[in-house]
């Protein structure tokens, strides 16, 4: 009994709770699958084009524009593989489509032989040329690449110091280099979607990175999108 009274009991000990596990939101479960499906599939389309692209190089070596053709290809889905986790992405079913295609659908262009509008070694300086400049996009970006529109930081040095997205234009210049030596119509038609697939995904890009105050400052400054004075 206490002075007041109360008797006093010894409390037994508390047992100790398990901490619920933190969960994982179902939504950045859902993008890490679609990343990685993405991922896969582009990585195996790619691997059957470059088979069918070098097995008719390695029979007509002087076809060098379709051994650019592949070189160009393995550059950006192998950097895509190693970009860094955005900050947002947009998941909308039509830029992802969008994107896609505008990345990959050079596997559609035809590959047997066709009018030279420009002789070989001149569609592959085009072709080097455009691959040159993705490269130095890329390293620019270091990381910070990937196929969906998404912000991963803004850049405005190296090749951005010069247009927001240059990076398209090494697509599109690489692109104009294969035509130049493979032309047909179904080539012709391919690479004119293609334009207009760069040019949606540059929208698409605007669009997302306006939202934050660093890209708009660098938009202020580094006015045109893909050409100086044009666009």
């Amino acid at each position: 009994m206490s002075s007041h009274g109360i008797s006093l009991q010894r409390s037994a000990p508390a047992t100790p709770t398990a901490l619920p596990a933190p969960s994982v939101p179902a939504w950045d479960l859902r993008s890490a699958l679609a990343e990685i499906t993405i991922r896969a599939l582009s990585g195996t389309a790619l691997a059957i084009f470059a088979y069918s692209a070098i097995k008719q190089w390695l029979a007509a070596p002087e076809r060098v524009t379709l051994l650019l053709l592949v070189v160009a290809g393995c550059l950006t889905a192998g950097i895509a593989l190693f970009s860094r986790v955005p900050v947002k992405r947009d998941w909308r079913p039509h830029v992802l489509l969008c994107s896609l295609a505008g990345s990959y659908g050079f596997i559609a262009y035809q590959l047997n032989p066709g009018t030279q509008l420009a002789p070989e070694m001149v569609g592959a300086a085009l072709q080097v040329v455009g691959i040159v400049w993705q490269i130095y996009a890329k390293a620019s970006l270091r990381r910070s690449f990937g196929i969906l529109p998404a912000n991963r930081g803004v850049v405005s040095y190296g090749a951005y110091r010069f247009m927001r997205h240059p990076m398209y234009l090494g697509y599109i210049t690489t692109d104009l280099g294969f035509l130049a030596a493979n032309f047909a119509m179904q080539n012709v038609l391919v690479y004119g979607v293609l334009v207009v697939l760069q040019v949606s995904r540059i929208l698409f890009e605007e669009r997302l990175l306006s939202a934050d105050a660093r890209y708009c400052e660098y938009r202020d400054i580094v006015r045109y999108r893909l050409i100086p004075k044009v666009f």
